[in-house]
């Protein structure tokens, strides 16, 4: 079960016009105190984003919050400047949790709160899995101001660290749910109730979110447990936009078999743009990205089965344009900030129609134009059926598709099969991660057959 909030009473809503600007509004405006706007602009940001205007008054005035927004639309600011402007009048202990369902998300918050609150001596703790255990608990015991988790790896340390932990948690003013609709699932039931437990009863709690699932709107309908109706800050209508306005989405119908030789053609048509390549599957992942490499593209990757170092190394070259392509599962699907996207590729049709507008929300962010293109083969047509429904919008064929098909048959078909063979040749022999898993699980099974024999 999902956790709530309290008791369902209507709450209520501050949405501005669906076809009404929202009027522009410094952070002067907004009572953002003075030493922010000072790191604000030092940082580059002069004014705030809608999402800001509508959030910042209601949780510096210790309103709980529902925050709807597009991804890249600057929510992590809305939530991080009133933390920060009220932690400061009376600095102690953990006054903030902030809580995420992707390690590379925290990491990114985390960074975000270090550079908004570094005058300040904000002392900020990074607790999610991959990292060593031992060091994340000293660092809890040292009562950080602010501390982003990972559900998972938080619930742990409340399980095994003892009451040190637990103590530092029940004096949490503020909580945070930053994709919350992915939070609020069966996936993090079990780990959010336990990081949720401990927390005082009368914190102030923020969820925010691009997508509107029904346990959020469930807990639009609930009071806090000081009995205050929660504010709901729906930037634009939800019910039908849920992609960049900005964004240029195309298909290419495709057989299944020459998906790669497709993706190939593709990249090479785009040689100077940044692209997101989005696969279902981690092993699908290490062979795309495998075979990239073997074509010389400048390609890293992102998925669940690399060490944390490793995920956050390849976000860091992407991010760089040390590499122009990551191939990536839906761990790199939410609220990462990659500003140059300059194009998303589903390589697999999602089968969650959220996860595509997740997806596609990795490019034309922040008022920038962008194009995703999926691939479609005879086996997905109802999923991008479902798509369509979803975003209220038809796809569109890549409008050069006929030259990519030309191109295939006269020249890439063989190479890219021969390089596709290659690939699986090096993953079977354990040359990367997931090929070394294989690996080593083949041996353990022949290790089982020879003891038995």
């Amino acid at each position: 079960m999902s956790p709530s909030i309290g008791s369902p009473i209507p709450a209520t809503e501050v949405t501005p016009p669906t076809l009404v600007p929202l009027p522009k509004r410094s952070f002067n405006a907004l009572h953002v105190p003075t030493f922010l706007q000072h790191t604000l602009r030092s940082l580059a940001i002069t004014e705030p984003t809608p999402i800001q205007s509508l959030i910042i008054p209601p949780l510096l005035s210790g309103s709980s919050v529902i925050g709807i927004s597009p991804t890249g639309s600057g929510k992590t600011i809305s939530f991080a400047l009133p933390i920060i402007a009220t932690w400061s009048k009376d600095p102690f202990g953990i006054y903030a949790l902030i809580l995420t369902p992707t390690r590379e998300l925290a990491v990114q918050i985390a960074e975000q709160f270090m550079a908004v609150g570094n005058a300040q001596n904000l002392k900020v703790a990074l607790v999610v899995g991959g990292m060593d255990m031992r060091q994340q608990a000293l660092e809890l015991q040292r009562r950080p101001h602010v501390v982003v988790a990972t559900p998972g790896r938080l619930a742990d340390h409340i399980k095994t660290s003892g009451e040190d932990t637990i103590a530092g948690l029940r004096k949490v003013k503020t909580v945070i749910l930053d994709e919350a609709d992915r939070l609020l699932t069966e996936t993090f039931a079990s780990h959010l109730d336990c990081c949720l437990g401990v927390l005082p009863e009368d914190k102030q709690t923020g969820l925010f979110t691009a997508t509107v699932t029904d346990e959020i709107k469930e807990l639009s309908k609930q009071k806090d447990k000081n009995g205050k109706d929660i504010i709901m800050c729906d930037v634009g209508s939800f019910e039908n936009v849920t992609v960049p306005p900005k964004l240029d989405q195309r298909y290419l119908l495709i057989p299944m078999s020459t998906k790669e030789s497709y993706l190939h053609a593709l990249l090479l048509s785009r040689p100077d743009t940044s692209v997101i390549i989005f696969v279902n599957r981690t092993a699908t992942a290490a062979l795309i990205t495998r075979l990239l490499r073997l074509l010389e593209h400048r390609v890293t990757t992102l998925h669940s089965q690399l060490p944390q170092r490793e995920r956050l190394a390849s976000l860091s070259k992407f991010r760089a344009q040390a590499a122009r392509i990551l191939v990536a599962t839906d761990v790199a699907s939410r609220g990462l900030d990659i500003p140059e996207v300059g194009m998303v590729i589903n390589y697999d049709v999602p089968r969650n129609p959220d996860d595509y507008v997740h997806r596609v929300g990795r490019t034309a962010r922040a008022g920038r134009k962008g194009v995703s293109c999926t691939f479609v083969t005879q086996f997905d047509v109802s999923l991008i059926a479902a798509i369509e429904e979803r975003t209220d919008k038809k796809m569109v064929e890549w409008d050069e598709q006929k030259e990519l098909e030309g191109k295939i048959v006269k020249e890439l078909l063989a190479i890219v099969t021969e390089k596709k063979r290659e690939a699986r040749m090096d993953m079977d022999e354990g040359k990367d991660e997931v090929g070394t898993r294989r690996k080593k699980l083949r041996e353990r099974v022949e290790r089982k057959k020879t003891s038995r024999s």
